[in-house]
């Protein structure tokens, strides 16, 4: 299972909905400015897994991220991902 965590009020994630969109991928988005529910699943992982430790430091929420699974692997989203190797 893939989930990509984005915020409609961030920038840097409609390129990532656009190319999930245009992938034969299966996934789901959770906006994680939708709701409190949304919110509370990201945070879930990123107050705990090693992976946003970087990401929390410089300041930063961490959206767009990918992840595999249920946090067996987060993926930082970038316009030049070839999403075919989530496969």
């Amino acid at each position: 299972m893939i989930t990509v965590f984005i915020s409609g009020k961030c920038p840097d994630c409609p390129p990532a909905i656009q190319a999930f969109e245009n992938s034969d991928l299966d996934y789901d988005i959770i906006d994680i400015t939708e709701n409190m529910s949304n919110l509370k699943k990201f945070l879930k992982y990123r107050d705990f897994h090693p992976y946003f430790d970087e990401i929390k430091a410089s300041g930063k929420v961490g959206v767009p991220t990918i992840m595999i699974g249920d946090g067996e692997k987060f993926i930082e989203f970038d316009e030049t991902l070839n999403l075919n190797k989530l496969k």
